[in-house]
């Protein structure tokens, strides 16, 4: 696996963003456990922006709607790609014996589900060039419904609709802003990982979960192009799997994860705490569904815009959001407005302003790095994101012999038109964690 440069890293304390190798060296790392990310979409599908920009909104309203051990890791497949749709997948085992499941990485939810055997609206097949998995209670031996008594049922835990079926089985319901959604019931079963627990040393683990089993899915979930076998949840929820490893003292209730940002797309997951000197923390806000942060300004050129900061708090659907589910990045009209006018009065003469689909673009005749300024993302805590030129603009090709660069920050609009959201395309080449909101920074 190709490794990126190492640099100073940030860590939004609580939440932590830094430039960091794809391959995390152990050294860095407690006790890790580590999952492989994996690219969604095939390398030669070409996806225009605007659909990126739609397929972004349908996911805000989702948002709004909000459905002590060892370091556990994965890795991720799938690419922020533009071009390539930023959909994040990795693999996960559950089940005796052991059956694995690709699974799509979300941080704007909790609960981690796969489609179950019984599922007769289910995709069958996937455009992803992955073999889709089926969970079947009756072939693991370990398997266990969760009955309406568990505490697990219990709507202080719940985050989603819940009742009890005439078995006695903890049923669930999702319903997505876009119409889509999935219902099934809950199943306590084994997970599988490897844990890192020194510098080279790793350890096959497993531990009993609480996980949702679909056997019913509606609107974009049933499509074939881009279905997968469920959805891996990290929100802060008691359910997602990262507070359940947290209190049975697995894992610390962190999580990291690395995207890599050239062609072949992919990085890295750790659940667990990434040991790092010269972090730099910022406070996540407390007592939100979602990874809120506090934004303070935006610099163009270390020159700080006249933005009011109140435009980033956090209130009633309103704030500023990491979100690796969301592929680009949106400011708030207050904010992207001045934003791109620093930009655009920063560039030479040589580079000619347009607009493309609606979009802001460039038509830049050499290499961005050299022509268009640095930007950097102010949060509390001193703490600060510096964007290079190829962080903030993505490539569309080439016109008239200049390169067609458009900007990967968006307006919020719609549903999300008071959030600022962090995604993908701002995430790519840096490690982020979150760290639990009762350490001390």
């Amino acid at each position: 696996m190709a490794t990126l440069k190492p640099t100073k890293m940030l860590a939004l304390g609580l939440l932590i963003l830094g430039l960091l190798s794809v391959t995390v060296p152990v050294s860095v790392v407690y006790c890790a456990a580590l999952l492989p990310l994996e690219r969604a979409f095939p390398l030669d599908r070409p996806v225009e922006l605007e659909e990126l920009i739609a397929r972004d909104g349908v996911r805000h309203s989702r948002l709004l709607q909000r459905v002590a051990g060892g370091v556990v890791d994965f890795s991720v497949q799938g690419s922020s790609d533009p071009f390539i749709v930023g959909l994040y997948f990795t693999k996960v085992k559950l089940g005796t014996p052991p059956r694995e499941f690709n699974v799509q990485i979300d941080t704007g939810s909790d609960i981690l589900w796969v489609t179950c055997s019984s599922c007769s609206n289910c995709p069958q097949s996937s455009g992803l060039a992955i073999e889709l998995s089926f969970f079947d209670t009756a072939s693991s031996s370990t398997a266990r419904l969760v009955p309406c008594s568990d505490a697990a049922c219990s709507p202080a835990v719940q985050t989603t609709a819940t009742q009890c079926s005439q078995s006695n089985q903890c049923t669930y319901s999702f319903q997505y802003g876009d119409g889509s959604g999935t219902s099934g019931y809950y199943v306590n079963d084994m997970v599988y990982f490897d844990t890192i627990l020194g510098e080279s040393l790793v350890a096959n683990s497993s531990a009993v979960v609480v996980f949702g089993c679909s056997s019913y899915q509606s609107g974009d979930l049933t499509k074939t192009d881009k279905a997968v076998d469920g959805i891996f949840g990290f929100g802060q929820g008691d359910l997602s799997v990262i507070s359940q490893l947290s209190s049975r003292r697995i894992t610390p209730r962190v999580f990291s994860h690395c995207l890599k940002g050239d062609g072949s797309g992919g990085g890295i997951l750790v659940l667990g705490e990434i040991l790092e000197p010269g972090i730099v923390y910022s406070p996540l806000v407390p007592s939100q569904p979602h990874y809120n942060v506090n934004l303070l300004s935006i610099a163009v050129n270390e020159q700080i815009l006249q933005i009011d900061p109140a435009v980033f708090a956090t209130s009633t659907n309103q704030g500023t959001i990491i979100d690796s589910g969301t592929t680009l990045a949106y400011l708030v009209a207050e904010a992207y407005d001045p934003f791109v006018s620093a930009i655009t009065g920063a560039v030479p003469p040589s580079v000619t302003p347009t607009i493309s689909k609606g979009n802001q673009c460039y038509l830049v005749p050499n290499s961005v790095n050299e022509i268009f300024p640095s930007v950097s993302l102010n949060f509390a805590g001193d703490a600060s994101m510096v964007l290079k030129p190829e962080e903030y603009l993505t490539h569309f090709g080439f016109y008239d012999g200049a390169a067609l660069w458009c900007m990967g920050f968006q307006k919020a609009q719609g549903a999300g038109s008071m959030l600022t959201i962090l995604g993908g395309w701002v995430l790519i080449w840096l490690l982020w964690s979150t760290e639990s909101l009762l350490k001390d920074i």
